[in-house]
């Protein structure tokens, strides 16, 4: 119980150190110099403050352990951090309260919070998949020469066995567009088999649009802006 977790926040007379992360208890002894009395992360020992995993914010009011309204990118924080303390540190139990009941087993809003995170997760994935299929453009700017867009095989932070050729790529539900880099031959991205295609890559891809000015198949274009 919530009592219970109290009595373990390292101090001395105290019969440990113990925090909570989504009801999982984890004995965090061997990192008492942050958890411990004094510590950086003293607040998280002997309660469950996963919204702190998340927001950062380690005051009372943050050191609590609701999880609603947080995004989809901290939801994901909240999961990395579940998985270092199962890979450093010693589980020893659940805590009965918001995440789980009497007998050990997970409530409606665990559930709940499992459903979200593993919906981030796969938008992350598919977030990732999207940039191996069109990196960004590397870009500079001047106010001289303009705006100047290229691709390479690294453009992006994306190492690619191609370089790719320079488009707008405008995305479902946000403003604006950005300069991604398109294969320009090939068959269709994930389509690797697939005998009937024009060899064009993504370029007939229904969110591009070519650059004006600027020659279909070169690998930088320069916008005088």
């Amino acid at each position: 119980s919530a009592a219970e977790l109290r009595r373990y926040r390292g101090a001395p007379g105290q019969p440990g150190l113990y925090l909570a992360l989504l009801g999982r208890v984890f004995d965090v002894e061997r990192g008492r110099k942050h958890y411990g009395p004094g510590g950086a992360y003293s607040g998280f020992a002997g309660r469950d403050a996963t919204r702190a995993f998340a927001s950062g914010d380690f005051s009372a009011a943050g050191l609590v352990d609701s999880v609603s309204g947080l995004s989809p990118a901290e939801l994901l924080s909240i999961h990395s951090w579940l998985s270092f303390y199962q890979h450093n540190y010693e589980p020893v139990g659940k805590l009965v309260g918001r995440f789980y009941d009497e007998n050990g087993a997970p409530t409606e809003a665990l559930r709940e919070v499992e459903a979200a995170i593993e919906e981030a997760l796969k938008f992350q994935a598919e977030s990732e998949q999207k940039q191996q299929q069109f990196p960004p453009c590397n870009s500079e700017w001047s106010s001289a020469k303009g705006t100047r867009f290229w691709c390479s095989r690294q453009s992006g932070g994306v190492q690619r066995a191609w370089a790719g050729v320079p488009r707008k790529l405008h995305r479902p539900g946000s403003r604006g567009s950005s300069c991604v880099c398109v294969r320009s031959s090939g068959p269709p991205w994930g389509q690797p088999g697939s005998a009937q295609h024009s060899d064009r890559g993504d370029l007939d891809h229904p969110h591009l649009e070519q650059y004006e000015g600027c020659h279909p198949l070169a690998e930088q274009c320069v916008l005088l802006t």
